[in-house]
């Protein structure tokens, strides 16, 4: 089954639930999938990768939007942003452990020969094209970084 035919299945089941925040939150990324549907063609198929994209960006957009809320003094806002990122993460690959990335940084780093902060770029893209979407760009960062240094 794939991704889409899965947030269609909890979306459907949100509503017979009544479950409101898990209900409009679904509504909103299958209203971005809709998007990404008709900006890809009617005949292009979405792939989970695709989906992965989308959620990945309106998670970001929540983060930044309980910053600005929390800053701003409107906690309760804040918190219903967060609420949101909780019911969209669980849609997304299983995240890597810190040593599952620390081995992809050294494996990498060996074929590369990154010995330096300089070979930060180079590092970088070769650890994320291991971790493929698997694990945060800026935990990655932050292990690349330490193994750096």
């Amino acid at each position: 089954m794939s991704l889409t035919q899965d947030i269609a299945r909890d979306l459907t089941q949100a509503m017979k639930e009544r479950t409101e925040p898990k209900l409009s939150t679904l509504r909103m990324l299958k209203a971005e999938l809709q998007k990404l549907q008709a900006d890809k063609g009617r005949s292009a198929e979405i792939t989970d990768d695709d989906v992965y994209t989308v959620i990945k960006r309106l998670i970001k957009q929540r983060k930044d939007a309980a910053e600005q809320y929390t800053a701003g003094g409107a906690n309760d806002r804040a918190e219903s942003e967060l609420a949101e990122i909780k019911i969209l993460e669980p849609y997304l690959p299983k995240q890597l452990s810190d040593e599952q990335i620390d081995a992809f940084i050294s494996e990498a780093a060996k074929e590369i020969n990154a010995s330096s902060p300089k070979d930060m770029g180079k590092l970088m893209k070769a650890v994320m094209a291991k971790a493929k979407g698997q694990a945060d760009g800026s935990r990655v960062k932050e292990r690349v970084t330490a193994f750096l240094n």
